[in-house]
């Protein structure tokens, strides 16, 4: 008998999957990431959705969100908040800042500088603030949704490969299929994001839902096969560099969020293969890709390298 929550949450998977057409497997992903308490980026093209997955994110789950619009003269007190001297009662008095919410759309991440990104990441990885000496945590369940423009667009600066090892997936909706481009062109803009959608889940079933997911069991051989994956990616020489241990967590951690989502209590290996390309696809760089882009191509050699049973 199904779990009630994973029938809340494949619920909330079929609403999202009529508002953004054809992209189920994308929103699945980012489901998972979401149950697997992680951070998502998204790198993509202007106009592809990025905006109203968010929304949708923090309607069906029921969450509070806001959104940052990154430029390039942002400072950290834009989104951290700032601490403002009130002469009335002769003291400072802190103005949170938009981070202060459970679901945050960073947009276009890398058009801002890195010291503002790294203000960003740094409350991303400890779940707080500190501003003026006091230590102000974030609301939970929090979430952050970063999008981020593809490189070759002018006024960008890169996330260094240590601030994207902190997004534990990475996802590109990319151009719809010819038949659902149709659907929505049929549709137009019923869908406004200023709708009301209701919430099918709260937030505190959700962060349920979130322990739920790391109770699913992984065998032996399954943790083997996960260890074979990211020790192929530090020895081949196809590899310049590989997925670091927090990167083998990141994998093993969204495998779980995915068998759970099938609602089994036990990881099998095609849950690995399926969040395989979205968690280490931005922790992995091909050895003659000196630009730093990652490809497709080197997730397909992992899965088809590694063996999913040990040999020898």
């Amino acid at each position: 008998m199904a779990d009630v929550r994973v029938k809340q949450i494949r619920q909330a998977c079929e609403r999202l999957d009529q508002i953004i057409l054809g992209k189920s497997q994308q929103i699945r992903l980012a489901v998972t990431c979401l149950l697997s308490s992680g951070h998502l980026l998204i790198e993509d093209l202007p106009g592809m959705g990025k905006t109203t997955l968010a929304h949708g994110l923090a309607s069906v789950f029921g969450l509070n969100d806001s959104r940052i619009q990154f430029t390039s003269d942002m400072l950290p007190a834009d989104i951290l908040g700032v601490s403002i001297f009130d002469q009335e009662n002769g003291r400072f008095v802190f103005h949170p800042g938009p981070i202060f919410t459970q679901l945050l759309l960073a947009d276009e991440i890398n058009r801002t500088t890195p010291k503002t990104q790294s203000a960003l990441l740094e409350a991303m990885e400890e779940g707080q603030v500190t501003q003026d000496g006091e230590t102000r945590y974030l609301p939970q369940p929090f979430f952050v949704i970063a999008t981020q423009n593809p490189l070759t667009q002018f006024g960008t600066f890169p996330l260094p490969e240590s601030q994207l090892d902190r997004f534990l997936m990475r996802i590109n909706l990319g151009y719809p299929s010819a038949e659902a481009e149709r659907a929505l062109l049929k549709r137009g803009d019923q869908y406004s994001r200023r709708d009301p959608i209701d919430a099918v889940i709260s937030s505190a079933e959700l962060a349920e839902a979130q322990k739920a997911c790391q109770t699913v069991h992984a065998s032996a051989d399954l943790i083997d096969y996960v260890q074979r994956l990211v020790q192929y990616t530090r020895e081949a020489d196809s590899f310049s560099y590989g997925v670091s241990p927090r990167g083998a967590l990141a994998l093993l951690r969204c495998a779980k969020s995915w068998a759970w989502l099938d609602d089994r209590q036990h990881v099998v290996p095609e849950d690995v293969q399926h969040v395989l390309e979205a968690v280490v696809g931005h922790r992995i760089r091909a050895a003659e890709d000196m630009a730093g882009h990652t490809s497709s191509r080197l997730v397909n050699e992992l899965l088809t390298s590694v063996d999913v049973m040990a040999t020898g």
